[in-house]
Parts: structure tokens; sequence; C-alpha cells
């Protein structure tokens, strides 16, 4: 007969999640319950599995998934920013030319 191996393992009751993490859109629940798992309450993959009760690999993949979505996000606000920027810089030109002008 072969022994059976008994593992240690984290027994986990509950856990909390604030709602206001579900207010970006821009991704999907189980990556928004992933990442907060996963850099707030510090768990590893495998325990976020056991508690989802989804594979490792799977929690892998939606984790990795959510952080380029995060990443493609931040620079596109940097894209819009330096824009915005740029269209201030255009403006104030055009004033001053605006201003020679009347002079």
């Amino acid at each position: 007969m072969k022994k059976k191996s008994r593992k240690k393992q984290k027994k986990i009751d509950s856990i909390l999640i604030p709602n206001f993490i579900f207010q970006d859109r821009t991704l999907s629940v189980l990556e928004v319950i992933v990442e907060y798992l996963k850099e707030e309450k510090n768990m590893s993959f495998h325990e976020i599995a056991l508690a989802l009760k989804r594979d490792d690999r799977t929690i892998w993949t939606v984790y990795s998934r959510a952080r380029k979505k995060r990443q493609k996000k931040k620079r596109k606000i940097k894209k819009q920013n330096k824009e915005r920027k740029m269209k201030k810089i255009k403006i104030k030109k055009e004033k001053w030319r605006k201003k020679e002008e009347i002079m």
C-alpha cells in the first residue's frame, strides 16, 4: 500500500475584498481579484488557486494578462498627457504670434 502524503495547507476561511477595486472596467472580475490578492494580500499563486478553486497556471495567466492591460493603460495615459502638453505649447505659440502681429 502507498502512503498518502499529507501536505500542510493554509486553510482559507474567508477573504474580504473591497468593492472599490471593481471600479476599473478594463479588467475582468477574476483579473481584479487575482491582482488584489497577489499585490495587496501578498498571497502566492498557489494560495490564490486554492482559495478560488482554480489551477495554478490559470491564476498565473490571469495575473500576467491583468498586468499587461494595466501597463497598456498607463502607456495610453502617458501618451494622452504628452499630447495635451503639446497642444498647450502650440496654443501659447499662437497667442504670442497674434500679439506680435498686433504690435
